[in-house]
């Protein structure tokens, strides 16, 4: 069978394509996939073993079998203009909060809360000149809207709003907002933590760091990173690492 595959960040860059045409048997697993591109792509190698299938937008099992004329996207670890509702937002503009704040507020919310990520300077002792943001936008809104299922399950009386910006950002440069609204301040806080965890962990969005003396895509940097796993239970502040978006 022809297939093609979507190919993004990092991987994109090592391969030096952004879509791949290839032949492959009809018995093709996602597994038997990446053993085969990082066979034929040895510089990109590292970098597929840390990598997810996507098929229609969703992550798929490496025993899964890759079907013929599926939408195929190679995903690496991720670092979150389109829209699939005015509640989920991936776009090139400036965000706002004011905003996003409009989008959740509503009589019975006795608090609203905003998570605002902004481009830093310093990371480590390295100066960022600027970032550039990518991201693989259908799916990433596909997963957007499943945090925003998740987070109703969680607290049904929760309201949510998320955008992430793409492309360059300069140094104090607004990436990604979250506006929760919730009747109480203390599920408002543990919903906004759920969903910016989640969406770091399972929402196909990529940064790029320009430093002064070079450049590099980062990715999840909290642990293995594996799209697929179930949310932990409860979303602890305390296990937060420093991690700039």
């Amino acid at each position: 069978m022809k297939i093609s595959i979507l190919l993004f960040a990092g991987i994109a860059e090592e391969i030096g394509t952004r879509q791949l045409e290839m032949e492959l048997p009809d018995d093709t697993t996602v597994g038997d996939l990446l053993a085969h591109l990082a066979n034929q792509y040895p510089n990109a190698a590292s970098l597929l073993r840390q990598s997810f299938v996507s098929i229609n937008h969703e992550y798929a099992a490496p025993e899964r079998p890759i079907p013929p004329e599926a939408e195929i996207a190679i995903i690496p670890p991720v670092s979150g203009g389109e829209e699939a509702d005015d509640h989920l937002i991936i776009t090139e503009e400036p965000l706002s909060a004011d905003l996003l704040i409009q989008k959740v507020s509503n009589p019975h919310a006795g608090a609203v809360l905003t998570f605002v990520g902004t481009v830093r300077e310093f990371t480590r002792g390295r100066r960022t000149v600027h970032l550039e943001y990518e991201a693989y936008a259908p799916m990433a809104i596909k997963k957007m809207k499943q945090i925003t299922e998740e987070i109703s399950t969680r607290w049904p009386s929760a309201r949510v709003a998320m955008a992430h910006r793409v492309g360059r950002l300069d140094i104090e440069e607004i990436s990604v907002i979250i506006a929760v609204a919730t009747p109480h301040r203390d599920e408002a806080f543990a919903a906004g933590r759920y969903a910016i965890e989640r969406l770091k962990a399972i929402v196909p969005i990529w940064k790029k760091e320009k430093w002064e003396d070079g450049s590099e895509w980062i990715g999840h940097q909290q642990g293995p990173w594996n799209p697929m796993a179930s949310p932990e239970t409860d979303a602890d502040p305390s296990s937060g690492k420093e991690q700039s978006r």
